[in-house]
């Protein structure tokens, strides 16, 4: 799985898989027994009645969208989250949010990730930037979602260019808005957090050369309730999507089931400045990240 934040890169095939009980496959388990014909019909024409919102609300949004971009009307902050939020409750993803953005500004959110569900997940709270490798921007799906939410692509490749990504990213926050990364640089199963890559917030840090500190906070997206019911290991590749999973088939499996809870929770903020070096916030977020996901997927995040 490749990752719209970070640099995307896919976890290595020999990467640890989720421990599974003996016999056990990969992949989701069964969620009940065989489904009459008739069941299977409806489900059919469920599906091609939720593929058919998605996409009218997308041929509706993405025009607007482009047009307030085009003339830097105020509203091509607050279309992406609207536009989220209708595609998740198409998709049937349910979001119990804990905490909130810090106040403070400019803010840097560092997030784990778990899903091309993120992109939607994360960008349905607020008003808000993603930063990502310039391969996402021509992916389809996940690029088009991530162009929606105003995403800027960096090319690591053609150092001169990375003064022209700092400009945009300076001038987006200049605006108001969190910029998020997804900072483990890849997605993960969904059952634990990666290492936060220091060297991608060092990247994102450069944008921030004319402040004189930067509030950043950590975010825990976790995957922990299908159906109704809490969502063990072996369901949660239901949400999760990594490896060498394809997206087509994920997708459907998606709009399948549906009935997926989320929650996400914001952490305590920190600040980043000439006192607090980048490696040791990044390491601190990530312990807190990895505390907060664990207690939700365990249900203890009360």
């Amino acid at each position: 799985m490749t990752s719209p934040g970070g640099d995307g890169a896919k976890v290595p095939p020999d990467a640890k898989e989720p421990l599974r009980a003996p016999g056990e496959s990969a992949g989701v388990g069964p969620l009940g027994p065989e489904r009459p014909g008739l069941s299977r019909l409806l489900d059919r024409l469920r599906l091609a009645a939720v593929l058919t919102a998605v996409a009218a609300v997308t041929l509706i949004g993405i025009p607007a969208q482009w047009i307030c971009l085009r003339l830097r009307l105020p509203a091509r902050r607050t279309i992406p989250a609207f536009y989220h939020r209708i595609l998740l409750r198409l998709l049937g993803v349910r979001v119990r949010v804990r905490g909130a953005p810090a106040a403070g500004r400019p803010l840097l959110i560092l997030s784990n990730h778990v899903s091309w569900l993120d992109i939607s997940v994360v960008g349905s709270l607020t008003p808000l930037f993603f930063v990502a490798k310039s391969e996402v921007e021509g992916w389809p799906v996940i690029g088009l979602l991530a162009k929606f939410q105003r995403t800027v692509f960096v090319d690591r490749q053609r150092r001169h260019a990375t003064g022209a990504v700092n400009r945009e990213i300076a001038g987006r926050l200049q605006e108001g808005d969190p910029v998020v990364l997804f900072a483990e640089g890849t997605s993960s199963d969904g059952n634990r957090v990666l290492p936060f890559r220091t060297a991608l917030v060092g990247a994102v840090r450069e944008a921030f050369a004319t402040a004189g500190e930067v509030v950043v906070q950590p975010l825990a997206v976790s995957y922990v309730g299908l159906q109704g019911v809490p969502m063990g290991r072996r369901h949660r590749a239901l949400a999760a999507w990594y490896g060498d999973m394809d997206l087509a088939p994920h997708l459907m499996e998606v709009l399948r089931h549906g009935a997926i809870d989320v929650e996400v929770a914001f952490g305590a903020p920190l600040l980043l400045d000439a006192a607090h070096d980048r490696k040791s916030v990044t390491r601190q977020c990530e312990e807190a990240v990895r505390t907060l996901s664990a207690r939700a997927l365990a249900g203890r995040a009360e």
